[in-house]
């Protein structure tokens, strides 16, 4: 489980790289979801299909698929968690093909902050547009050892862009990890990456509604998964889906 400064971390958020790693993979408690009569698939606009229709909730999660879904699928996942990128490279592509396009079912996915590392990424994938937000964050995940090697290796210069004015902390963090180089091989230019960390107020308020979240909804790890704002027990892809098939997405 979180300890108190894993969940609730000050402005300078230099929360250890190892700590974030060990809050992966903790799960819920809630009771499962009440098995439901099987649902029709509803159709997306025509000429579109739904797993290409994002949104921003009013929770800053990103929702991929119908906004009216019946099935509402909400995750919960920090870019520095193993379990979360096992879960992206064992589930991501299922999900959408046999899933949200099927209309039936909404994928809202949500970051917990772990450390300067994880925020500093958060704030990267809402860089560009909505429909940017779920591939750069599976590119993460999907690149996953590549990313937290390069980081780890920049552990000293981190520790010293964690010590600069916040205009420039999070600029500093993704030169010191390689994070601009990384980002910018996939569509994020480094000007822009520039611009969007250097607006530290919108940067920390991802941590403020992690935080708050955290503690509103008792999001104890990552991943954690709820469907129709039930909190579930599931550990894996293989446990989620039993749970979205009792939903009635089946």
């Amino acid at each position: 489980m979180f300890s108190k400064s894993a969940r609730r971390f000050g402005p300078a958020l230099a929360l250890p790289l190892a700590l974030a790693l060990a809050a992966c993979g903790d799960s819920a408690d809630d009771a499962a979801v009440v098995s439901s009569e099987p649902i029709a698939n509803i159709a997306a606009p025509e000429g579109q299909s739904w797993s290409e229709m994002v949104q921003v909730t009013e929770s800053d999660g990103y929702l991929v698929g119908n906004p009216d879904a019946p099935i509402k699928l909400m995750e919960y996942a920090s870019l520095t968690c193993g379990a979360c990128a096992n879960f992206t490279q064992t589930a991501a592509e299922e999900i959408k093909t046999e899933y949200v396009d099927t209309g039936r079912v909404s994928y809202e996915l949500r970051n917990q902050i772990h450390n300067g590392i994880d925020l500093t990424m958060a704030a990267l994938v809402r860089c560009g547009s909505p429909e940017s937000f779920h591939p750069l964050s599976e590119q993460v995940w999907l690149n996953f050892d590549e990313v937290m090697g390069t980081a780890q290796q920049g552990g000293q210069a981190m520790e010293a862009a964690m010590a600069r004015p916040e205009n420039e902390r999070f600029v500093a963090v993704a030169e010191a990890t390689g994070l601009l180089d990384f980002f910018a091989a996939r569509g994020l230019s480094r000007d822009q990456a520039r611009q969007c960390l250097a607006d530290s107020a919108s940067v920390t308020a991802i941590a403020e509604r992690s935080n708050a979240q955290s503690a509103e909804l008792d999001v104890a790890g990552t991943p954690t998964f709820f469907i129709n704002g039930r909190q579930l027990d599931a550990k894996n892809w293989d446990q989620l889906e039993v749970a979205l098939q009792e939903a009635g997405a089946r």
